[in-house]
């Protein structure tokens, strides 16, 4: 049974041993490049903390921005984002509620007219502080849940990557995108008046410019990345591009700010909403994510399965940056398809020691949830982040 294991998993890291053989450096190469050196994040066993299961709403083509009456109701959908919620969720909320606004002034209604956000995810949360902030006097969020979602769970890497988008989308998702980023930075500088800290400015490595998707933020609001060389110092060394104003989000920490920073300027409301009768107010804006598959009966969302593992034990300045790196699609064991890759971040959960911090993911499979948990991939994806770094297991204690 053993000797099974091992080759089946010998089998599944064939396409990240032809990925990573394509960044074999010669030395002439190197020369070309910025040289930085890179401590590895200890990844024995006794350094793996929390493993968590994410899902992530996406909707097929592109995600649901429009406005609409339904009934009597006037209702602003914002939906779908898949892996992107945090990193386009305040660009989004500007927009939608921007379409929302205009659609409330051409029906006669005013800033005192009540708004029910339901969803309490970023995006929600995000949009209640968008109308808060342009004068909307009567909020009410409304949500299944308030805990452990899946934007309090999720990375924290601003890049607008793990999406489905058409191509006609891509001029708005980059003006989404530049607008998030520009928030975050306020809250990266100390220039945000309601959220002081959650943001931070790390170096971000890509294998390339085009798999970044930020390039264009470059000449917006980034500075254009750089060729590096990265010395892991154990023999290994990758080629990578490097933006150096990257921005890292504490999800965690930021789900809990947004709360503080709305107060009590808006009212809470703990309710699963099957139909937007329900409800007493008659504009609404959507962010129900995954729930927008059976209130609006929208078949183009899917549900998207993530793996992360926390980190303990660590030396804080060793993950001092970011890295997101792709190994291709590929199908899990139980037949999904699966786009794999390893991504490091500084993430720490809320009340953990200081140097408790790190966040190994990751993986982004399509249709899977709950009842297709994929145990099998945490394994997987901590030994695509040691053959990354050129980690060796017999010297590593696991």
């Amino acid at each position: 049974m053993l000797k099974k294991v091992r080759f089946i998993l010998i089998m599944i890291f064939f396409f990240g041993n032809c990925c990573l053989q394509a960044q074999a450096l010669s030395s002439s190469r190197e020369k070309a490049f910025e040289l930085r050196k890179i401590n590895p994040p200890n990844l024995a066993k006794a350094n793996l903390g929390k493993h968590i299961i994410c899902h992530r709403s996406m909707r097929e083509g592109s995600p649901e921005i429009s406005v609409e009456k339904i009934g009597n109701k006037l209702v602003a959908h914002s939906y779908g984002y898949g892996g992107s919620g945090w990193t386009l969720g305040p660009g989004a909320a500007k927009h939608t509620v921007g379409l929302l606004q205009d659609a409330m002034r051409k029906n006669g209604l005013s800033q005192e007219t009540p708004v029910a956000v339901v969803g309490a995810g970023a995006i929600g949360l995000f949009s209640a502080l968008e109308l808060v902030e342009q004068g909307y006097k009567n909020i009410t969020i409304i949500a299944e849940s308030f805990e452990n979602l899946t934007s309090h769970n999720a990375g924290g890497l601003l890049a607008p990557v793990s999406m489905d988008n058409k191509p006609e989308m891509q001029k708005l998702i980059d003006k989404m995108g530049i607008d998030a980023y520009v928030f975050y930075q306020g809250i990266a500088q100390g220039k945000n008046p309601l959220i002081k800290k959650g943001a931070i400015i790390v170096p971000t490595y890509f294998e390339t410019r085009e798999e970044s998707g930020l390039e264009p933020y470059v000449g917006q609001v980034m500075d254009p990345a750089k060729d590096v060389v990265l010395d892991f110092q154990n023999g290994t060394k990758r080629i990578m591009v490097a933006y150096d104003d990257g921005i890292f989000m504490d999800t965690g920490y930021l789900m809990s700010s947004l709360r503080a920073a709305l107060g009590n300027k808006v009212t809470y409301q703990q309710k699963k909403i099957n139909n937007f009768s329900e409800l007493k107010e008659n504009v609404i804006l959507n962010c129900t994510g995954h729930g927008a598959k059976d209130l609006m009966h929208d078949e183009k969302v899917i549900s998207v399965q993530g793996h992360l593992v926390m980190l303990q034990e660590q030396n804080p300045a060793d993950i001092d940056h970011m890295i997101l790196i792709y190994f291709g699609k590929n199908k899990t064991k139980a037949g999904f398809d699966i786009k794999r890759s390893f991504y490091i971040f500084p993430k720490r959960l809320p009340g953990s020691a200081e140097n408790h911090v790190g966040v190994i993911g990751g993986t982004f499979i399509e249709g899977a949830d709950a009842k297709t948990p994929h145990h099998e991939e945490f394994a997987i994806m901590i030994q695509g982040a040691k053959q990354f770094y050129g980690i060796n297991d017999k010297l590593a204690a696991n």
